[in-house]
């Protein structure tokens, strides 16, 4: 058995310790005990001690962070932008957006809708679809939107005080391009029912619109919609005087919905709600009467369509229905581009460039994907594909400013939107833009490297000064069966390289660098390098085809007196985009040396403590003291 504790024995050599002087090893001891006992001891001790407790967090912070985490990554890799309301300081302000190029809008409150005009969404309805949980009320709420670029879906939370948060997701349906979709999810987390309040839809400013009401069948459930039918000016639609006495007879289905919503206790409330809406082409004032039935007849026809659509998944009722947009959407960013990130300052980015291609996207119909696509439609778009002769016939888009603005509000985007479709129809890519959002994707991507179809031949046409960051250019359509991808890379003596490959071919290609002065090179699946040339007279730098005879001739054609390897851009140009000053990185071994003098100093500093404390207290007084 363990000795006894002796109460007395322990007082007094406590008494004795603290007799006479104290040892600098136990005066050190001492200190560190005391210093621990506050930093983490005492906060707790002292609140135990007055009844005070740790100031209670907002748990909106928590309950929003929870919704967002699952973006996060995507963020970094800028396939998505996550806007907060109000907006974080370090956030990309990009509206949230869906569209089809049938109807877009905004993802906000009070939002309303846009139809075609001209070459993009340009004309707005004055009807305000959205449905939320107002924000109303005594407590504290929080809000954000994720817009998803590869999905075309638009996700909005809000988080409230009172103990609920919802979730939404967006999107304008792809191979159904009447449809809206809004998927609603509110999460009550108290044991008790709770009333919240609805923004339900509404009309604002259409003096033409009328409202009745049908019932339409929904599985096995009979819902009420209300037909809301009226007329805009087709005004500027084509730029005719004679448009301002024309109009379009719009058509929208929306389901009626209340203004107050019960939330099961610590439980989940779902909504999801379809929106058709269609419209008629320009028509003179005096026969809307005449479209009027028609275009009532085709939009409540396109809800019970939709309405079937989502009736067929097997878990969840809409999931093949949002399946087959996604499917869409995916498809089209097949073609793509990814650029290096620059920290240099006002450069354009992945996040300045993908949130630009949505957008101008959105505003675009995909019609081979359309299930009302007739057979000899998809053919004539299919066509239109493999023709795209001429398209890019200017200098690279990366350049044009005036094709990156900002679009952080709708004008804004309407008109980045408009800028693009109107410059990529007059640089001859008209026949693209004909076969609808497939087509711009290409010739979004032919633009931003200078890329020309010509006679014969891919050329890339951008000048070797701007090569001072990588370039990835993907799946590249020549032709229905062939796609190219081809890269440029900054080595590390700071000349660009290219590589070419196909994804995949129907035939042989062969590619020549600028002046094609050297055989022509077999493409294959893996990649094939070539050197970045400069020729007087300038010419592109890299030439592909399918007709190998052609690529032998061309040497004949180009005329060129010089070719030489593009000389290495200047370290100050690539440091900034790599590190955001001119200075560049410092070099490794710089590195290494600070770290090894920092550990060498701290080393000697525990030394001399360790010797000032630790040493007894005869040796120290002989030390110091005088002989």
């Amino acid at each position: 058995m363990s000795p006894k504790f002796d109460v007395s024995e322990f007082t007094r050599r406590l008494k004795r310790t603290f007799d006479g002087n104290i040892s600098y090893r136990k005066l050190f001891a001492l200190l560190f005990v005391v210093a621990v006992f506050l930093l983490y001891i005492g906060p707790s001790f002292l609140r135990w001690l007055f009844g005070s407790s740790e100031p209670t967090k907002d748990h909106t912070i928590r309950c929003m962070d929870d919704r967002l985490t699952p973006f996060y990554l995507q963020q970094l890799e800028y396939n998505v932008n996550i806007r907060h309301q109000p907006m974080f300081a370090h956030e990309y302000d990009a509206i949230p957006y869906v569209g089809n190029g049938m109807f877009g809008l905004e993802i906000q409150a009070d939002a309303h809708l846009n139809i075609f005009r001209g070459r993009a969404l340009l004309q707005p309805v004055n009807y305000h679809p959205i449905v939320s949980v107002a924000a109303g009320g005594l407590g504290t709420h929080r809000e954000a939107t994720v817009v998803e670029y590869l999905s075309g879906v638009v996700h909005r939370f809000q988080c409230f005080s009172e103990g609920y948060f919802v979730s939404y997701q967006y999107y304008a349906h792809r191979t159904m391009p009447s449809v809206l979709v809004q998927e609603i999810q509110i999460t009550n987390t108290k044991n008790q029912l709770v009333d919240v309040e609805l923004v339900v839809p509404r009309i604002s400013d259409w003096p033409t619109a009328v409202t009745r009401s049908v019932k339409l069948q929904h599985g096995s459930t009979i819902l009420e919609y209300q037909v809301i039918t009226g007329l805009v000016d087709a005004a500027a639609s084509t730029g005719n005087n004679d448009d301002d006495k024309r109009i379009r007879v719009v058509c929208i289905v929306a389901r009626k919905m209340p203004r107050v919503l019960t939330l099961k206790k610590r439980g989940t409330t779902k909504l999801e709600l379809l929106l058709t809406i269609n419209y008629s082409d320009a028509i003179p004032r005096e026969k809307y009467a005449v479209y009027k039935e028609l275009v009532e007849q085709q939009t409540i026809d396109a809800m019970n369509k939709a309405l079937q659509a989502a009736e067929h998944g097997e878990h969840n009722a809409y999931y093949a229905f949002k399946r087959d947009h996604v499917k869409v959407w995916n498809s089209l960013w097949e073609t793509g581009f990814h650029i290096s990130t620059s920290k240099a300052e006002n450069t354009l980015n992945g996040n300045d460039i993908n949130a630009t291609m949505y957008a101008v996207i959105s505003q675009s119909r995909a019609y081979e994907y359309e299930v009302s696509s007739s057979v000899q439609k998809k053919q004539d778009i299919e066509r239109a594909l493999t023709y795209a002769e001429g398209c890019y016939d200017s200098y690279h888009t990366l350049q044009a400013d005036n094709l990156w603005k900002q679009t952080s509000s709708l004008e804004e985007l309407n008109g980045v939107v408009a800028s693009w479709m109107l410059t990529l129809e007059k640089q001859g890519c008209h026949n693209l833009i004909k076969a609808g959002a497939s087509g711009i994707v290409q010739a979004m991507v032919l633009s931003f490297g200078g890329f020309r179809f010509s006679n014969q031949h891919l050329e890339l046409n951008i000048h070797p000064k701007y090569l001072h960051r990588d370039y990835d250019f993907r799946r590249l359509n020549y032709g229905n069966m062939t796609h190219v991808n081809v890269s440029i890379a900054v080595r590390d003596d700071n000349k660009a390289v290219l590589f070419v490959a196909l994804d995949r071919s129907d035939g042989n290609y062969y590619a020549c660098d600028a002046g094609c002065l050297d055989p022509p090179v077999q493409l294959g699946p893996s990649k094939t390098i070539f050197p970045v040339k400069l020729t007087e007279p300038l010419t592109s730098i890299l030439y592909i085809t399918s007709d190998k005879i052609h690529m032998e001739d061309l040497r004949h054609a180009l005329h060129v007196k010089e070719v030489v390897e593009a000389p290495a851009h200047e370290h100050h140009v690539i440091a900034l985009h790599k590190h955001g000053h001119s200075l560049g990185a410092l070099p490794t071994l710089f590195w290494v040396s600070i770290c090894v003098i920092i550990v060498v100093f701290h080393v000697f500093l525990c030394k001399l403590i360790v010797k000032e404390y630790c040493e007894p207290p005869d040796k120290l007084r002989y030390r110091y003291s005088k002989p």
